[in-house]
C-alpha cells in the first residue's frame, strides 16, 4: 500500500462487538491497544493494564473480525527488561490472544526485545514520538522530537527498527515535517497519530473518533459523530418512558 501511495487506515477496537461493526466498516487494521487501560478501565494512563487483560481483549476483538489485520500492543513491562521475556509475552498475545501483529513502544533502547521476537516469526509493529508506557519519563503528553537532538534520535530509531524487520511504524505526536522526512527515509509504512498528513496511514481511539469520550479533545482528533450525546440522550427517553409507564407498551408485551 506505501509502494502504490494508497493510504492506510487503522482505529482501535477492545470487545468484539466493536470489532465487527470497525471491521465491517472497511478498516485496513484494528488495533487492540492498551489504550483500553483508559477508555475501558478509567486508568490515568496504560500502565496498569496486564498482559492476560491484553490477550482478553485481543481474543474478543478476533473474534469480531473477517478481514482487518489484528495489531495488539504488549502492555508496558512485559518486553522492556530482557529479550526473552519479550518473546515470551508475543508468544502468548500471539498464541492466546490470536493477534496477527504486535506492537511495542520504543527504539534502540529495547534493540534487542524486537530482534528477538521478529526472529521468532512475529511480526511486530513500532512505535515512537509519544510514547504512552513512558509518560511518567516525560511528564507530560505535549507534541515530542520538537528539538533538533531528540527529532536526530527518533529518525535514527525509525532506521533501525526498519533494520531490525519490524513491518510498520506508528508516529505519535511528533511534527508534521518530521514525520515526512521519517516516512521518506524508510521503506517500512508509518501510521500516524498527531503526525500530520504525510504519514502512510493514519490511527485513531475509536471511543475519541465517534465522540463517545468527551473530556479527550487534541488538536489531531476528528469527531465523526457525537456518540455520548446520542447514547445519554437514548437512555434518559428510555428511563422517561419506563417511568410513565409507556414502555413497554401493548405491541411490545406478549
Amino acid at each position: 500500500m506505501k509502494f502504490d501511495k494508497e493510504k492506510i487506515t487503522m482505529l482501535t477496537a477492545y470487545d468484539f462487538t466493536t470489532a465487527k461493526m470497525v471491521d465491517a466498516g472497511g478498516v485496513d487494521s484494528i488495533l487492540v491497544g492498551d489504550s483500553a487501560a483508559n477508555v475501558m478501565a478509567g486508568h490515568e494512563t496504560t500502565l496498569p493494564i496486564t498482559l492476560d487483560q491484553m490477550i482478553y481483549h485481543t481474543q474478543c476483538v478476533v473474534r469480531g473480525v473477517d478481514r482487518a489485520l489484528v495489531v495488539a500492543d504488549l502492555p508496558f513491562g512485559t518486553y522492556q527488561s530482557n529479550p526473552e521475556k519479550a518473546l515470551e509475552s508475543a508468544v502468548r498475545m500471539m498464541k492466546e490472544g490470536g493477534a496477527h501483529a504486535i506492537k511495542i513502544e520504543g527504539g534502540a533502547e529495547i534493540e534487542d526485545s524486537i530482534r528477538k521476537i521478529v526472529n521468532a516469526g512475529i511480526p511486530v509493529m513500532a512505535h515512537l514520538g509519544l510514547t504512552p508506557q513512558s509518560i511518567y519519563q516525560f511528564g507530560t503528553y505535549k507534541v515530542r522530537a520538537k528539538e533538533d537532538a531528540e527529532a536526530e534520535k527518533l529518525l535514527s530509531d525509525a532506521r533501525l527498527v526498519e533494520e531490525l524487520g519490524c513491518f510498520a511504524l506508528v508516529l505519535e505526536k511528533i511534527p508534521a515535517g518530521l514525520a515526512k522526512k521519517v516516512t521518506e527515509s524508510i521503506s517500512i509504512p508509518t501510521i500516524g497519530i498527531g503526525a500530520g498528513a504525510d504519514c502512510d496511514g493514519q490511527v485513531l481511539v475509536y471511543h475519541d473518533m465517534v465522540g463517545m469520550n468527551k473530556g479527550f479533545s487534541p488538536k489531531f482528533l476528528r469527531r465523526y459523530l457525537d456518540l455520548h450525546s446520542e447514547i445519554t440522550g437514548a437512555v434518559s427517553r428510555y428511563v422517561s418512558d419506563v417511568k410513565t409507564a409507556d414502555f413497554p407498551n401493548q405491541n411490545e408485551s406478549y
